[in-house]
Formats: C-alpha cells, structure tokens, sequence
C-alpha cells in the first residue's frame, strides 16, 4: 500500500477519533487545562510509528524529513521530540498538534480494560483533581454505559492499516524516526508527489 493512502487511512480514523472525542467531552464537561503539556513530557510514553506517518509525510512535502531525521539521531532526551516547553512547571504545546499521533489524541478522554474487562479512564491527575466533580461523575457514567473512546479498539483498527507498522510499539522519539525513515526509504526510488498535493 502507498504511503499517501496509508497516511489517509490514519488521518481517516484520527477525524473519526475526534468525533467521538468531542462527544465525550460535551457529555463529560471534561477538557485539558490551557497551556498544560505536563502529560508531554513523561519520559515512558510509547507509540506506533504508523500514528505518526501523516507526520513524517506532512515534514518529507515541506522538505523537512531528512532535516528532523537528523535532529532525533543526535537527540538523547526521552521527552517526545515535537513537545515544545514553555516553562519548568509542565507548560507547553505540541509544535505538530495537527499532526499528533494517536496516544496523544486518546489519552486524557478514553479507557483501558483492565484485568476483569472494566473500563477504567485513562486521564491526568490534573483533571482528576482539578475536574473531580466531572471526572467522579464520568467514571460513573462510564460504568452505566457512557460511550468513551477505547484504546485497544483504535489501536486495532490502526494495525489493521499496515499491520507490521502498526504492531511496533516503541519509545516516542524512535517511533518518529521509524516514521520518517519509512517515508523518506519509500520514495528513495519513487517520485516525489505532485507539488500540488502538499499540505502546508
């Protein structure tokens, strides 16, 4: 499959994610602080690289894949390389939101099954304190039936988009550089794309 129709099957399944998100929120009245990027800066976080082939094809059409390769073969911090700190307190923006991979999308506002098959939110303790009346009320409503986004379900449906891509889990960072090397390795021997399908 080509990269451009596996980057429109993952932006596909990302404008899906964000319906439901936005549903979830509006039942919830729950949403992330402003200018909060604490959950950004974990050094543990892992992804798929395929959650960030939009990513890497978005940077390889406005010539900036080999430029950033480079930039997270030199890079040693565990601190996902697109979070950008505003300050030392947890403030801060992702420079590619539009772009962002789908643990960034899901965290915050959908769930995990645990041992017994209960769904349990997998949020911040910034919204779990900060928020307790909604998050109390929507950890209750959840186990009555509350729709929320689950990420095995998303993550599954992503495998099934290149399963060998979509298997791999792997620190942030490596996931972006498997990302962009699959880009800039696919079209090595294959022509650009035309000029007027570059996003900006």
């Amino acid at each position: 499959m080509s990269i451009e129709r596996r980057v429109e099957l993952v932006e596909k399944l990302f404008h899906q994610l964000e319906q439901e998100i936005a549903q979830f929120e509006q039942a919830s009245g729950m949403s992330c602080v402003a200018g909060c990027g604490k959950c950004c800066t974990f050094p543990d976080i892992e992804a798929s690289p395929l959650e960030f082939l939009p990513w890497a094809f978005h940077l390889f059409l406005n010539g900036e894949a080999e430029k950033t390769l480079l930039l997270l073969e030199e890079a040693h911090g565990p601190t996902c390389h697109i979070y950008k700190p505003l300050t030392i307190n947890g403030q801060g923006r992702c420079s590619s939101y539009k772009y962002r991979g789908l643990i960034c999308r899901l965290f915050g506002f959908a769930a995990n099954k645990d041992k017994y098959g209960v769904l349990r939110l997998a949020t911040c303790k910034i919204i779990k304190e900060g928020q307790a009346n909604n998050y109390n009320s929507t950890v209750e409503a959840i186990s009555k039936g509350l729709n929320v986004p689950i990420f095995t379900t998303y993550y599954m449906q992503l495998n099934q988009i290149d399963f060998h891509m979509g298997n791999i889990i792997l620190p942030i960072n490596k996931a972006l550089k498997m990302a962009l090397e699959e880009v800039l390795q696919y079209y090595a021997y294959r022509p650009s794309p035309e000029i007027n399908k570059r996003v900006v």
